[in-house]
């Protein structure tokens, strides 16, 4: 009985895989050797819980006295930046399991200063799931905008209730429906769209060179996906509201093009927004295919620019 063949699946090397976009991404080398570091670890203090600066400063204090070294991010001041990120596990602290910390990345913040949620708002989260932004609405209104929290599967919104709990949020409703069939109703007047995507901005490179965190990459057609999310989401949105279409990726094909299918579908309008931190403008065609001229107002985020996930934020007006 022979023996059977056993295939060998080398893993994608991170230099083949990247080199697609080598035109596209600013100081490309640099970019390459940022890859080998660890995610920068970030939280942000929940208001929600910690209403006074006495009580930040004490919190703060408690920290330091755990070896959690850390400075304030500059750019958006609600953030701090663990210095000492290999010898951290936030999601370890008491401090986290008590809400009174949340970690996200930097970037993740983003989006919301976009939105620019205000008290009295009604927000929908149509890709909700795991909560951070749902979470940072929330701390950012004093928990005085409505938030519909919204994802399509069961073990992602168990998640998403369980960080809404630990923080203490009592403006957000959950809801779970595939996001492109979500129901009309009262429209929203600001809308999130955290699309799935590749996450090509949260790869990193193992010690052989192999992407590490990669997904994505099955049969699932992403951008059909990311399309059909998008417009429904500014079908969902009263005239004049505001949309915000993010991702944590760097494909064109998930980010401008998705986009610029609304633009030629819709009454939308891009509009530029003040962003906290450095950013590239928007392309405006990728292989040969042309974009609205106005997909230069979206912005991307590369992660050795930043030091935090790269991402791809585009803010959007429904026209009256």
């Amino acid at each position: 009985m022979g023996k059977e063949r056993v295939k060998n699946h080398r893993p994608l090397d991170y230099k083949e895989y990247f080199a697609q976009y080598q035109d596209l991404i600013p100081d490309y080398l640099e970019f390459l050797e940022c890859l080998k570091k660890q995610h920068r670890q970030y939280f942000c203090i929940n208001t929600l819980k910690i209403r006074t600066n006495e009580e930040k400063e004490r919190l703060l204090e408690i920290l330091r006295q755990k070896n959690i070294q850390f400075e304030s991010v500059q750019e958006v001041p609600y953030f701090y930046r663990v210095v000492n990120n290999e010898e951290v596990s936030l999601g370890n602290l008491e401090e986290y399991s008590l809400g009174l910390i949340h970690s996200m990345t930097l970037a993740s913040s983003l989006p919301i200063i976009a939105l620019d949620p205000q008290p009295g708002d009604l927000v929908l989260d149509l890709c909700a799931a795991p909560g951070g932004k749902t979470c940072l609405i929330a701390i950012i209104t004093q928990d005085r905008a409505t938030v519909v929290a919204n994802d399509k599967r069961v073990d992602r919104l168990t998640a998403l209730v369980a960080n809404l709990k630990r923080l203490g949020v009592a403006s957000a409703i959950t809801t779970r429906y595939r996001g492109e069939q979500f129901p009309f109703g009262i429209p929203f007047n600001k809308v999130l769209v955290d699309a799935p995507c590749s996450g090509e901005g949260r790869y990193r490179v193992g010690l052989e060179g192999e992407i590490l965190y990669q997904k994505g990459h099955g049969k699932t057609n992403l951008q059909s996906i990311q399309k059909g999310l998008l417009v429904r989401a500014f079908d969902l949105l009263s005239p004049g509201g505001v949309l915000v279409y993010s991702t944590c990726t760097i494909n064109p094909k998930e980010n401008e093009e998705v986009v610029d299918y609304l633009l030629r579908k819709r009454q939308a309008k891009l509009v530029d927004w003040i962003s906290p931190l450095s950013y590239y403008e928007g392309i405006t065609e990728w292989e040969g295919k042309p974009y609205h001229p106005d997909l230069r107002l979206t912005k991307r985020y590369y992660t050795h620019k930043i030091d935090a996930v790269g991402f791809f934020v585009a803010k959007i007006i429904k026209l009256v």
